[in-house]
């Protein structure tokens, strides 16, 4: 690595977009990503459609108890 970088011809910004989204990773214990998987597999979904599905209605009971 050289002790100092030139950085006279960089562009300020040239990857920032004002309205880009991220979608965040969430990662799971093991043993929950695999009982949510069976679970999901036997339903016929993807595992990030059952996830939000639960955390959807968690989110709900949260509500309504408040």
């Amino acid at each position: 690595m050289p002790a100092e970088i030139d950085f006279s011809k960089g562009v300020r910004g040239k990857f920032y977009h004002a309205n880009a989204t991220l979608n965040l990773p969430v990662y799971l214990d093991a043993e929950v990503q695999a009982y949510l998987s069976a679970i999901a597999s036997k339903k016929g979904v993807q595992l990030s459609e059952l996830a939000n599905d639960l955390l959807k209605r968690e989110i709900g009971i949260i509500e309504a108890v408040k």
